[in-house]
């Protein structure tokens, strides 16, 4: 099998990419299209049933482009779910996570089994709209009516192929798996009101789910495809999708937040990683995601978008290229970067309160935003080698924010330790490459690591005296 479709959806828009390895590795993207969630029944709400349409139309693409039998994975964002009824059908459309539903839910399920022991169970951080706290909070109208709960890229396997599946770097997320026993935790369930045969049969990374149903042919003009259970996590898929060929490396995955991390064989649901709120979200093929969730690109996106995008992100950043690194320390991680009115002018305000010097200009702001970037994750790193008590060897930076070459090379810098960039596609690779390894193409997680090193334009950047490590210190005295 040389023709694999990774179908990769995220919070604001979806894709579907053709994948040919016949010849080393060619990507085409054939069909794009939009996503968001609107408010409908007093909830913000994702339309999956428009969803699923837009796969099936690039689909055709696929089809239209001579492609007459491939592979097909689906990745999405995490922790949203659909409930069906006892024919297989939507109760309602998924309400998206960011819905106001789950506010103070958290402390309610607290009061019920305590926030330690949430955490002993299942190794997952502390977000309130991860997958627990919405059930919780969920109609329980709508919940008795429900047979099966399937998390978002889960169900739409299941329009394609019938079958009702969960598979595990996905389902991890939610905050229900028990880490321990590698399955539904009943103590968790019982918390959320949630019968556990509601909730679908595990399944791991690289698993068959099914092929195309028969009917949809009758409807749509589509390859004969046979669709697998990627990483279906989009960060899981961007972690598969991370080109390293040493054994002692961590991973950035770069866009509007950042997730860094190093992927483990065990979890670490320590003291010491609650403390620090780290995350161990389950891999592909039966690894874990020890990772943290900070700030990411946002910044600079919300100055582009108060400037009226008069500017684009490569104009700001050769601007930025202009001005003397770390003048300001400041936490960009912090509750009033979330979602200000105007992000200029707070952090401007945050740099005036703390008697620092003031970003003026265009390349000041951005050299602020790119220099606490590094700093924050230079903070992360050191803490990732302290928790795991290892000594990293190279950050691998994927993602969107991985064609930032200042932030690469200030981040190089921080760590004082290499840092290889590349892919920006990661998460549509780590896609194909699961594809890849269940085809059999590729013999296992390294070979395909490897493999896609010597497919992929890669660029490294090596420490420069630029910034000590006393830039990191200073840092970490002011934020902390």
């Amino acid at each position: 099998m040389t023709y694999h479709v990774a179908i990769d959806i995220g919070a604001s828009s979806g894709r579907v990419i053709l994948a040919d390895t016949s010849n080393g590795l060619t990507l085409t993207e054939l069909h794009r299209f939009k996503n968001g969630f609107s408010k409908i029944d007093g909830h913000d709400r994702w339309n999956v049933t428009q969803l699923t349409e837009e796969i099936l139309k690039g689909l055709e693409k696929v089809k239209a482009a001579g492609i007459d039998n491939c592979t097909i994975g689906i990745d999405t964002w995490a922790v949203d779910y659909v409930l069906l009824d006892e024919e297989g059908k939507l109760l309602a459309e998924p309400v998206a996570y960011r819905d106001a539903r789950t506010q103070g839910v958290m402390d309610q399920v607290f009061a019920k089994i305590p926030k330690e022991e949430v955490y002993s169970k299942t190794g997952i951080q502390f977000l309130n709209f991860n997958t627990l706290y919405q059930l919780y909070a969920e109609d329980r109208d709508l919940l008795e009516k429900t047979k099966d709960i399937l998390l978002i890229p889960d169900y739409l396997a299941y329009r394609l192929t019938g079958k009702k599946v969960g598979e595990v770097t996905n389902v991890s997320t939610t905050q229900y798996l028990n880490i321990h026993s590698r399955a539904y935790d009943k103590d968790l369930l019982d918390v959320a009101g949630i019968s556990g045969d509601k909730l679908p049969e595990l399944i791991e990374t690289g698993q068959v789910i099914g092929q195309i149903l028969p009917e949809l042919y009758d409807s749509y003009d589509l390859p004969q495809a046979q669709v697998i259970a990627v990483a279906t996590h989009d960060t899981g898929s961007a972690v598969v999708g991370v080109p390293a060929t040493t054994d002692n490396w961590a991973y950035l995955s770069s866009g509007t937040w950042s997730l860094i991390g190093v992927e483990n064989d065990k979890p670490m649901a320590t003291e010491a990683a609650f403390a620090e709120n780290y995350t161990n979200e389950w891999g592909a093929y039966k690894t874990y995601r020890f990772l943290k969730n900070i700030t990411g690109m946002w910044a600079v996106q919300e100055i582009a978008r108060m400037l009226d995008y008069q500017y684009s992100f490569a104009e700001m950043a050769e601007q930025a290229y202009q001005v003397e690194p770390f003048l300001q320390y400041i936490n960009l991680n912090d509750d009033r970067f979330t979602n200000p009115d105007n992000m200029i002018e707070e952090i401007q305000a945050a740099c005036r309160e703390s008697n620092q010097i003031v970003p003026e200009t265009v390349g000041e702001l951005v050299m602020c935003v790119y220099s606490n970037l590094a700093l924050a994750y230079a903070h992360e790193w050191k803490v990732l080698e302290r928790l795991t008590g290892r000594e990293l060897e190279v950050l691998h930076i994927v993602g969107g924010g991985s064609n930032v070459k200042l932030l690469n090379q200030l981040t190089a810098d921080v760590i004082g330790k290499p840092v290889v960039a590349g892919p920006g596609e990661a998460t549509a690779l780590g896609n194909i490459m699961v594809q890849m390894l269940t085809s059999g193409e590729l013999k296992d997680l390294k070979e395909a690591r490897h493999w896609l090193s010597q497919n992929q334009e890669l660029s490294r950047y090596e420490p420069q005296p630029i910034a000590d490590r006393d830039h990191l210190k200073q840092y970490q005295k002011t934020v902390f």
